[in-house]
């Protein structure tokens, strides 16, 4: 079977883009074949592959998988480059609401920057100096004084895999307060590795920055991909109105044959 895609990367955050409104090309239960296909030697290589669907009431449906075939939860760079792939393909203008597996999302772009609403964010626990918070997906933020200095695969399958968060397990972004920014960088579950950017990793990290540095509401990002913006309000201890807002990159299109 040949399968028509494309590949798109948000801030080095790179998935593979399946547009499945007229023909299905790949289910839920192919774990195998979404992994070959993400897979970086063998396949096409990517962090993750999105399917995007017919939803009624919406302008589109978007369901992920992360690069070990597995269908996950809400990816915040993911959610940018679903965007910028609907608007390419003319499924809306500017404005478009879709649907994902954590519910109703928003969406505006222009030319290539996209800004995406996540969902609010509530229940925020604290393990000492560190945070755990679910913004589409679970991440876990711990800060440190330099990023570099980290070994960060290691020190994240610790906290990924930590009895804490079983079964699922969680993401685990380290980030490094700057006077202007902060720096985040991020260990994704499915992936098992480091990205270069994780949007929902962002979003968690600048939330979490807010609550124990009192810092803006209004937050530019830099991931080792490129660079990010959040913006939020806050209503006792929900989180509301949150924006992740950044580039977003069409990288080549073509056909596979699985």
């Amino acid at each position: 079977m040949q399968i028509p895609f494309s590949k798109y990367h948000g801030t080095g955050n790179d998935f593979i883009l399946i547009d499945q409104r007229e023909h299905t090309y790949l289910h839920l239960d192919d774990q195998r074949t979404i992994e070959h296909l993400c897979t970086r030697h063998f396949g096409i290589g990517a962090d993750g592959l999105m399917l995007l669907q017919q939803k009624p009431g919406f302008d589109f449906e978007m369901i992920y998988f992360n690069s070990d075939g597995r269908e996950s939860s809400m990816c915040g760079n993911g959610g940018r480059c679903i965007v910028a792939f609907a608007h390419r393909l003319g499924v809306f203008e500017q404005n478009c609401r879709f649907w994902a597996i954590d519910g109703i999302h928003e969406a505006v772009i222009q030319n290539s920057w996209v800004e995406l609403k996540m969902r609010e964010v509530q229940a925020i626990q604290t393990f000492s100096d560190d945070y755990f918070l679910n913004t589409g997906s679970p991440h876990y933020v711990q800060f440190v004084e330099n990023l570099e200095t980290i070994d960060l695969v290691e020190e994240g399958r610790k906290i990924r895999y930590s009895k804490d968060f079983q079964p699922d397990g969680t993401n685990v972004n380290f980030v490094k307060v700057n006077d202007q920014f902060i720096e985040v960088a991020t260990y994704e579950r499915g992936v098992e590795d480091e990205t270069l950017s994780c949007g929902t990793g962002v979003v968690a990290s600048v939330i979490a920055s807010y609550l124990k540095h009192k810092n803006s509401m209004d937050v530019a990002v830099q991931t080792k991909g490129g660079n990010l913006k959040v913006r939020f309000q806050k209503d006792g201890n929900l989180f509301t109105n949150v924006w992740l807002c950044g580039s977003t990159q069409f990288v080549f299109a073509g056909e596979i044959n699985v």
